[in-house]
């Protein structure tokens, strides 16, 4: 098993190559989650993760020959990026396996970087087998996403990197897929500071961690906002090690990954991907677990689609109360749409829609149902919204 002398021969390799990111106290969420929180930006890697430190420490170890033949892998995209990016730098061919639900935006980036995409499967596991055919046919050398011990230690410099930055943390949170990431951070934090807790974070809808060490058999599949960690199964060397060195694990929902997106960005001004945003969505969710604790959160990568980051703002704004859907009956003559805006108005909303239901309501004939959808400043504007609506003599409710 790695140790760590293989980490800090690790960060060696890595000096000048990848980006030492920054590791800076938040303290706002600091104030929410009721402990100290540091975050360590690994979503301002040139790839936009932390998954460039395993795939450059194996490249460089590479033999001439097999950096002749070129290295292929596979990946939902952060461990592709990562390949193609430091492949293209040393002169390596890189072919990238990718499942077929890989957002654009990954799959894009990823050829941008010159290397081959091969789009197949719909699991990482089909991809995986699909990955280690095309490397026996075409002779070369597999570069696995986490359970190598090359990988793992790459990925462990993150933990030098924090507890150099600071060192009074007491516990580190970081995200599951396969385990490349916390072996390695678990590893380097244990032999620096043997009495540092590690706790995982995986989706309720993806626990092989968890199930595996908690010899728990939890359902797993379906589509998740953290594609990143949406794993079929742990490794077997990465097993071990969190078998070894992990205090804990727990699980988060896709609602709790939401809502954590939109607090980094609308806090911290930092973009991240559902995976990147998964120790601080376990902060906020428990957050008694952590009380009182200084606690270091790895926000791994911020590769997201633009798409589902903007469907996932929306939705934070309605559970935050700042976009509102209302429902406002009315009297069906001219005017009352009117007068119905300008009380919306004159209480400080904005309208962004309007719809008129006459068919489909068992309102009197005479009668119209109006949804609003309008924008407020929280939860207590919403209410007064309503009270001044009921105030000028309408019935309204928020749906």
């Amino acid at each position: 098993m790695i140790g760590l002398p293989e980490i800090r021969q690790a960060a060696a390799r890595l000096s000048g190559q990848v980006l030492q990111t920054p590791c800076l106290a938040s303290h706002m969420l600091s104030q929410l989650a009721g402990c100290e929180i540091y975050l360590k930006f690994e979503n301002l890697q040139f790839t936009a993760s932390f998954k460039e430190r395993g795939a450059c420490n194996k490249l460089v170890q590479l033999s001439q020959e097999e950096k002749d033949r070129g290295v292929i892998a596979m990946s939902a995209g952060n461990h592709a990026q990562g390949v193609a990016y430091h492949a293209q730098r040393l002169g390596v061919r890189a072919v990238i396996v990718m499942p077929r639900f890989t957002p654009m935006v990954k799959v894009e980036r990823t050829r941008s970087f010159g290397a081959e995409v091969v789009l197949h499967g719909d699991t990482l596991e089909e991809s995986r087998a699909h990955a280690e055919a095309l490397a026996q046919e075409r002779h070369l050398t597999f570069v696995h996403p986490y359970d190598d011990e090359a990988i793992v230690a790459g990925q462990g410099t993150v933990a030098l990197e924090m507890l150099e930055a600071v060192p009074q943390l007491d516990t580190l949170v970081v995200a599951i897929g396969g385990g490349g990431l916390i072996a390695g951070i678990a590893v380097a934090a244990k032999a620096l500071k043997p009495g540092i807790r590690v706790v995982g974070v995986q989706t309720v809808r993806f626990p092989n961690m968890y199930n595996a060490i908690k010899h728990q058999a939890l359902p797993q599949g379906g589509s998740t906002i953290a594609e990143g960690i949406a794993v079929g199964r742990p490794g077997k060397i990465t097993q071990q090690l969190v078998e070894r060195f992990v205090d804990d694990i727990v699980l988060v929902d896709e609602g709790d990954v939401e809502q954590a997106i939109v607090m980094l960005l609308d806090i911290e001004k930092t973009l991240v991907e559902g995976a990147g945003a998964a120790p601080l969505a376990a902060v906020m969710k428990e957050p008694e677990r952590f009380a009182g604790r200084k606690v270091g959160l790895v926000l791994g990568g911020g590769n997201i689609d633009p798409m589902l980051l903007a469907a996932i703002i929306q939705r934070g704004m309605v559970r935050a109360g700042r976009l509102a859907r209302l429902m406002v009956c009315a009297r069906d003559v001219p005017g009352s749409l009117a007068r119905i805006t300008a009380v919306v108005s004159e209480a400080g909303a904005n309208i962004d829609e309007v719809h008129h239901q006459r068919a489909f309501t068992v309102l009197a004939a005479q009668n119209v149902e109006i949804e609003l959808v309008v924008q407020t400043r929280g939860r207590a504007h919403v209410q007064s919204v309503l009270e001044a609506l009921r105030a000028a003599g309408f019935e309204a409710e928020e749906q």
